[in-house]
């Protein structure tokens, strides 16, 4: 093997099966690289499946879900902060037509394609993709109509800042829309607990969630509103996210073909589980939230 090849056989050895050792966020998705789980773009997230059949549908569902949401609407400059490789965005333009599309990301990898992705679909004048951080904002105040965040809230440190800093830049009568993961509230069965312990920790420990947004949809709320934010919905939509999710996976495992090796056993060992098991100790919200 090249020696590019052996380091990257070692950091997914090391990421996948040392549990003393997690990867910084950009290492994380610098070491995925391109491996989404969809045929025809590059999404990353888990999907929306009330009324997909395919994880690209799924994708795109959860990505216009977040959209509806936040009442995005033709002249809105809305912030998207970890936007992946930029699929989401350009799904966005074309579709709700907002004025302008900002995004915020810190993976240098990430940034660089998704570029590249919004040039190519000759959007690169009303998509904007910077490199930069959701909790220090490169963005001036009262300046942005809509944030939204896709499966990425949970990576902040700390989530809270990014919500200070998201009512920073909103305007007011501005939302905030958050497609996030949670733990799931503890069980009364002390196996079902242990359970539960393991699927949120593995989680959280292979895709660097900070300690500190270890909390139950209650206090996600009541962080909302300590940012300052009103009118706060918090959703669980995990029905309609990890058992479909699963039993498509599970049922058409070519997607497995596209990991790498060592991802490929882990891949495996995980859809030979059922989805009760594997995703018990995790829930899946859908938030919305305005500042004053």
């Amino acid at each position: 093997m090249s020696d590019n090849t052996t380091d990257r056989f070692l950091g997914y050895l090391n990421w996948l099966f040392n549990p003393f050792h997690g990867l910084q966020t950009t290492e994380v998705y610098d070491l995925i690289g391109t491996s989404s789980l969809t045929e025809h773009a590059l999404y990353l997230n888990l999907g929306y499946w009330r009324d997909a059949d395919t994880i690209d549908e799924a994708s795109e569902d959860l990505a216009l879900l977040v959209a509806k949401k936040g009442g995005m609407a033709p002249c809105d400059t809305v912030l998207d902060c970890g936007y992946g490789f930029g699929d989401q965005d350009i799904l966005w333009m074309r579709t709700m037509k907002p004025e302008k599309i900002i995004g915020l990301n810190i993976t240098s990898s990430q940034v660089e394609r998704a570029r590249m992705n919004v040039a190519d679909a000759g959007l690169w004048k009303s998509v904007d993709l910077r490199e930069g951080s959701a909790t220090e904002m490169p963005i001036e105040n009262e300046s942005i109509d809509l944030v939204v965040s896709v499966e990425s809230a949970f990576h902040y440190r700390t989530r809270e800042d990014f919500f200070r800093e998201a009512f920073r830049v909103l305007r007011p009568g501005g939302r905030l829309v958050t497609a996030d993961i949670l733990p799931t509230e503890n069980s009364d069965n002390l196996f079902r607990r242990m359970e539960q312990w393991l699927s949120w920790n593995l989680v959280a420990g292979k895709f660097n969630i900070p300690h500190e947004n270890y909390y139950l949809t209650p206090s996600y709320s009541n962080k909302l509103s300590n940012a300052g934010f009103i009118n706060i919905d918090v959703t669980s939509i995990r029905d309609d996210v990890y058992k479909p999710l699963h039993e498509y996976l599970s049922g058409n495992r070519t997607f497995v073909g596209k990991l790498h090796p060592l991802a490929k056993i882990l891949a495996q060992l995980t859809l030979n589980r059922s989805a009760q098991s594997v995703y018990c100790g995790l829930d899946y919200i859908l938030s919305y939230s305005e500042k004053p």
